[in-house]
């Protein structure tokens, strides 16, 4: 009898990241939560759009001449109105990975794939695929929200637009992936959005506020003020490529931290 050579290693390995890939999105769509997040995130974007948009025309229309802002680019407005809408995004990326250790489901997801590193890792592609997807939607929500309030205020040159939404995108993938990888080490949705509040904005604030250079260069090592340089592309203290690149490493830290745990502890 003629027998059937094993398939190479890397095979079953690319098969078995395929299968919990799908198995990942399948969960993560099958969530009522999911989608009430995604709702949440469309409306807190224009809401805040729209808001900022309204300083805008009202501090260019009052009486003081001190407070006028100018003429301001669209995509300004819509970096801005990221300091909120982001935490719907991160609710996103923790769901990923803490919704299934509130309900236990975290076993069956590790008896049908062993492999904790291939797990973590279908859960980063669907969550960072799924974020950066719903960043343009958020981005396209954004511009609409607020071209019309600006008016004459506000100016929305094409191709600064577009990159603008991309680069928005990005960010919220990467600080998605980030939040899935500390969910993965606090299992706690609460406890890890706390810490990623503490990461993306209390503490880079804190160190930032007395204004002492060597404070200053610390709080730019953080993820969110890191994703912030990117975002608008403002060359100080480092290029924008340097602040996406740091933002990157947080998720990757965070990731690899996120696997040690997965492998170190059980279900």
């Amino acid at each position: 009898m003629r027998t059937v050579p094993a398939p190479p290693v890397a095979a079953r390995r690319s098969e078995a990241l395929t299968g919990a890939v799908a198995a990942e999105w399948t969960r993560l769509v099958s969530i009522r939560t999911t989608w009430w997040t995604l709702l949440a995130g469309v409306l807190l974007m224009a809401a805040t759009s729209a808001q900022l948009a309204i300083y805008v025309q009202n501090s260019n229309t009052s009486a003081d001449p001190t407070d006028d802002r100018g003429v301001v680019t669209v995509g300004s407005v819509l970096i801005d109105a990221l300091d909120l809408t982001q935490y719907a995004v991160l609710a996103l990326g923790l769901l990923a990975v803490t919704s299934e250790y509130a309900t236990g489901t975290i076993r069956s997801t590790l008896t049908a794939t062993p492999s904790r590193g291939t797990v973590l890792a279908a859960k980063a592609v669907v969550t960072g695929a799924v974020t950066f997807a719903f960043g343009l939607l958020l981005g396209l929500v954004g511009v609409a929200a607020a071209v019309p309030v600006l008016g004459p205020w506000g100016r929305t040159p094409v191709a600064a637009t577009v990159g603008d939404v991309l680069a928005v995108a990005a960010y919220l993938a990467l600080v998605g992936v980030l939040a899935l990888g500390l969910g993965a080490v606090l299992r706690s949705a609460v406890l890890s959005l706390i810490v990623l509040l503490a990461v993306l904005m209390i503490v880079p604030l804190s160190l930032q506020e007395p204004d002492i250079t060597v404070l200053t260069r610390i709080a730019d090592g953080f993820p969110g003020v890191a994703g912030r340089h990117f975002l608008t592309g403002d060359g100080d203290p480092y290029p924008a490529v340097v602040g996406l690149l740091v933002l990157a490493g947080w998720a990757a830290v965070a990731l690899a931290a996120g696997r040690w745990a997965l492998r170190r502890r059980d279900a």
